[in-house]
């Protein structure tokens, strides 16, 4: 590593570091105000925002970047709108930061409970896709946080406009602009400088692909908020309503499919594939998604007609696809479908479609998942669409943060103590 990008990381973290305290004690009005400009200034240069990010889509198509990464990339007028209305959100959230727990009186008369705080400075390393440096800002300055962001460089041009934008806000609420910086260098030397900094970074949020999480977590020095990867199933289970069925698991895997919460593999119990899989696979083929099937599905559906199937691999299952791919297996019961989960999951999200109760109860309680559905879509595993107003990303770790990251994800707890003059003997 040269010694300008060290110290350029230095001065950067030395300078959030300072920025942390003025933000820990800014209030929710100065807060909201931030996050208000920021909307407002976010539909106002929409424009000029989609011209700034055109210039890095035609950079990444020219480095010959696949169409999910384009598709990360790419700023549409619903992509900056949703922006706008994640800050919007936000704003109507809670302020967490100072609220205390109930007071509890001890034996001794002091009275105890644990306020929430800051974490202090959070830095965030990603990739492509822009928008995080709008959602993650606002996330962490909401919740009383400087933030250091560093994406990649494919998207370096659309994330300097962004951060100016926020910077002018900061500016206008009377709160220091170096509360959030975005790391203006492309070297990649930057982010093994910052995943060291324990000095000045209390937590690193990853976003990106496996490359990226795996080297950090081979690497870092500060602890991480982080997902690895995003296998996540439904299982249609015997007691399913078909309908209800093919409805959700179209909209899983079709709605989009490079995000993480995208349906990646299909179980079906055995008793209802006849039912649902011909006119489930059908939409699947027509919308120009592969199928990799284990034997069992390939009977079911060749006796119905179907074409073009590929032979499921073990490392099919293990796969995140992140694309119009989808491994379907056939599964004898619940207990098949759960223990496909346990194997092959990553822990981030999986569904079961069921009228049965008692199934829906056992799948809520045994799988293993940072977020576990009912008939439901697993694409709603999402910040926006919990109500966060946007997360910091998806945890799949068991301590701290779990599932979407969003405010109280940001935050710890200290305890207080209420004393009248207690003494201890």
């Amino acid at each position: 590593m040269s010694s300008s990008i060290q110290e350029m990381m230095q001065d950067i973290g030395k300078r959030a570091r300072a920025a942390s305290r003025a933000m820990a004690r800014a209030s929710n009005e100065q807060k909201n105000q931030v996050l208000m400009h920021i909307a407002a200034a976010v539909r106002q240069q929409a424009g000029e925002i989609q011209a700034v990010n055109q210039v890095d889509v035609e950079r990444a198509k020219a480095n010959g970047q696949d169409a999910a990464f384009i598709d990360r990339l790419t700023m549409t007028p619903k992509t900056i709108e949703t922006m706008a209305l994640g800050l919007e959100q936000i704003v109507s959230l809670e302020d967490p930061i100072g609220t205390i727990t109930p007071l509890k009186k001890q034996a001794s008369g002091i009275e105890l409970g644990q306020m929430r705080v800051p974490l202090g400075v959070i830095g965030i390393i990603y990739e492509s896709r822009p928008n995080v440096t709008i959602d993650a800002a606002a996330l962490c300055l909401k919740s009383g946080n400087a933030v250091i962001l560093r994406g990649g460089s494919e998207a370096i041009d659309s994330n300097t406009l962004l951060a100016q934008i926020i910077q002018e806000g900061l500016a206008a609420a009377g709160l220091p602009k170096d509360a959030v910086q975005v790391v203006s260098t492309t070297d990649r030397s930057a982010v093994g400088e910052m995943i060291t900094m324990t000095q000045y970074i209390d937590v690193i949020v990853p976003r990106g692909g496996k490359s990226l999480i795996a080297r950090l977590m081979a690497e870092a020095r500060v602890p991480m908020i982080k997902h690895l990867d995003g296998i996540c199933h439904t299982y249609i289970d015997a007691d399913a309503d078909v309908a209800m069925a093919v409805k959700v698991c179209d909209n899983a895997k079709t709605q989009r499919y490079a995000p993480c919460n995208a349906m990646e593999t299909l179980l079906v119990n055995q008793e209802i594939a006849q039912q649902v899989l011909p006119t489930l696979c059908k939409i699947y083929q027509d919308k120009g998604v592969e199928l990799r099937v284990d034997e069992m599905t390939r009977k079911t559906l060749e006796s119905n007609g179907f074409k073009n199937l590929v032979d499921a691999t073990e490392e099919d299952w293990q796969s995140e696809y992140l694309a119009p791919i989808l491994s379907i297996k056939t599964v004898a019961n619940i207990d098949e479908a759960m223990n496909h989960i346990e194997q092959y999951g990553s822990k981030h999200t999986d569904a079961i479609i069921t009228n049965n109760q008692a199934h829906a109860a056992r799948f809520l309680r045994e799988v293993d998942s940072a977020s576990v559905m009912v008939n439901a879509s697993t694409r709603f595993a999402d910040g926006f669409e919990y109500g966060l107003g946007a997360e910091i990303g998806i945890s799949n770790d068991k301590l701290h943060a779990r599932g979407p990251v969003g405010l109280d994800g940001l935050t710890s707890l200290k305890y207080v103590v209420m004393g009248h003059g207690e003494i201890r003997t």
